[in-house]
């Protein structure tokens, strides 16, 4: 199920501070690491701004799985839990 439009708003806005991205350039698809540039400490940041966000926990474990903005196989970032 893709995101809805406030949902990924919500996760450009988190992409736009963090990352410095223009909010129109984050799609479900795109990877965080290799589109936005998000290294291991920004991904902490971006984890925390989403769980603030979104009002979720998201264990190391899945945080360690997110590549996308929507992951098919792992939480996302809040996205694939939020609908």
């Amino acid at each position: 199920m893709r995101p809805n439009d406030d949902t990924m708003a919500r996760v450009a806005a988190i992409l736009e501070r963090i990352a410095k991205t223009s909010p129109t350039a984050v799609t479900p698809e795109k990877s965080l690491r290799r589109d936005f540039g998000i290294d291991s400490l920004s991904m902490v940041d971006v984890v925390v701004a989403a769980e603030d966000e979104f009002g979720v926990i998201i264990s190391d474990d899945d945080a360690e799985r997110i590549d996308t903005v929507e992951d098919p196989s792992g939480p996302g970032i809040g996205v694939g839990r939020i609908r």
